[in-house]
């Protein structure tokens, strides 16, 4: 294949060998319908399909989760009930899933058949730019929220996939804690809101508003088509471009992910979440102190992993020790996630109260501090870095395929109109970032990073008996409300409905 010639509508705009990855990449554009599309070439039997849209929700109705689901409910080819159900059964699938992050939705396949590969593709294909769900509002119904009423006299109740699993989401700590940073240090973006769903807010979501969030966010220009592996590739654009691309023209979409300015000064906020009647709420506060991170190049992100890892994984690690000596918490952790377009990291503590708010601030603030005018242990970085690489040369993820990692990895900069294979090449930065650890290339991006950044939230939540119950009393007394000014007719149809 060549530069700048036309394969099946595909554009090629550039290849590029990767060694890292033993793979050499195709990037490519369809000319008629904008979509994107990546081909990694590389002798792997376990081939992978993934289509992706960046998916930007301004509200926490979940949807972008709802579609997700929605989408996987029949299509045009295929208009069975749960097609997804079926695969599950009968392929040979490696992998099969659909995946919805703070701002895109992924729908990856893998397998070694060439003939079931195809007809993954063809399933996932027509699902997302063909669904049933664009003339049936009773699958946004189903797998959103709807009224649920099995007879007349019966109390009127919300109900639908997403619905409860997100009411099973929000009853764990952790994730009321998430959603709350999250809220807190990007107040106007995307990331502000949860593209999964709060249950306060799903039976908000219309299928007006459902239908103009496919229209926009579900067109070919506003996709990133991912192919890896030992395959013709020029039968499978054929097939991309025969069957579906070439049905569409290109149109401007405006999802870009906004930046949130960078905050003057930090925040320090706490939330209550519920516990049990009966239950202890002493030692059950979660803190979480969390950054913005300014100006982060890949290399940087590979630093900051090695620097978690010294932090606040390894056995030795200094931060995390410090936190424990000072009784902040039972338990203290934190992470780097770069898999957003403004890049944060976060310390944690859970078993705490309340009352240790400040002093982890202080804790967390002043032992960075005192690590960088004495300076990081070289041997406990050097023993990170070296744990980091390892991982990254061993490509052992989990047992799911590597294509499926290698494009999780790509959308962290494709996304947001970066060069995505940049991420798959990481021996430049290993090395820049090895010999950084004879200077001071660690105690700088602290500095520069932490210490001198006001993109922060300190986020604690504390337990708070009978909440789950208060609320869920005003949910049964608005319902008891809407039943109330509904007529008979209202009402039968809904236990229509609900058969």
């Amino acid at each position: 294949m060549e530069i700048n010639k036309v394969y099946s509508g595909f554009r090629l705009d550039r290849i590029e060998r990767i060694d890292e990855i033993n793979g050499t990449a195709y990037e490519m554009k369809h000319e008629k319908s904008g979509a994107r599309l990546i081909y990694i070439d590389s002798p792997d039997s376990n081939k992978v399909f993934n289509i992706a849209f960046r998916t930007t929700p301004h509200n926490s109705t979940g949807v972008a989760h709802i579609m997700e689901h929605s989408v996987l409910c029949g299509s045009r080819k295929f208009p069975l009930k749960e097609p997804f159900v079926e695969l599950v059964k009968g392929s040979l699938n490696t992998f099969l899933n659909a995946m919805t992050y703070p701002d895109k939705t992924m729908y990856p396949v893998a397998s070694k058949n060439d003939k079931d590969f195809h007809n993954l593709m063809d399933v996932y294909l027509d699902a997302v730019f063909y669904p049933r769900v664009r003339e049936d509002a009773e699958i946004v119904m189903q797998e959103g929220w709807h009224y649920e009423l099995e007879n007349a006299d019966d109390e009127l109740t919300y109900k639908g996939v997403v619905f409860n699993e997100m009411k099973g989401v929000y009853s764990s700590p952790d994730s009321v804690l998430e959603r709350q940073i999250m809220r807190e240090l990007f107040p106007d973006t995307t990331y502000g809101v949860d593209s999964g769903g709060d249950p306060d807010y799903i039976t908000d979501l219309t299928y007006e508003e459902f239908q103009e969030f496919y229209r926009v966010h579900y067109h070919p220009s506003n996709s990133y088509i991912f192919l890896y592996g030992d395959m013709n590739i020029e039968e499978q654009l054929a097939f991309l471009n025969d069957e579906y691309l070439s049905h569409f023209d290109a149109i401007d979409v405006h999802t870009e992910v906004a930046l949130q300015a960078p905050f003057t000064e930090g925040k320090v906020v706490s939330y209550p979440y519920s516990v049990g009647s009966e239950e202890p709420t002493d030692n059950r506060t979660l803190h979480s102190f969390a950054y913005v991170l300014p100006d982060v190049t890949p290399e940087h992100s590979l630093a900051f992993e090695v620097l978690t890892h010294a932090l606040l994984t390894s056995p030795a690690a200094p931060l995390k020790q410090a936190l424990v000596k000072a009784g902040i918490g039972s338990d203290v952790s934190g992470y780097y996630l770069d898999s957003i377009r403004q890049p944060m990291w976060t310390v944690q503590a859970t078993g705490s109260n309340l009352d240790k708010q400040a002093d982890l601030q202080h804790i967390v603030e002043s032992t960075l501090q005192d690590l960088c005018d004495k300076g990081l242990d070289k041997e406990l970085l050097e023993a990170s870095l070296n744990s980091i690489e390892f991982a990254l040369r061993e490509s052992d993820f989990g047992g799911r395929p590597i294509g499926l990692a290698y494009i999780i990895r790509m959308m962290d900069n494709w996304l947001y109109d970066n060069d995505p294979l940049e991420l798959l090449h990481y021996e430049e930065a290993l090395t820049n970032i090895r010999n950084g650890l004879a200077g001071t290339y660690f105690e700088d991006l602290i500095r520069h990073s932490i210490l001198n950044n006001n993109h922060k939230v300190l986020v604690s939540i504390y337990p708070e008996r009978g909440l789950q119950e208060r609320k869920d009393a005003e949910v049964k007394e608005h319902l008891a409300a809407v039943k109330a000014n509904m007529t008979k007719e209202e009402i039968d149809a809904i236990v229509e409905q609900t058969k």
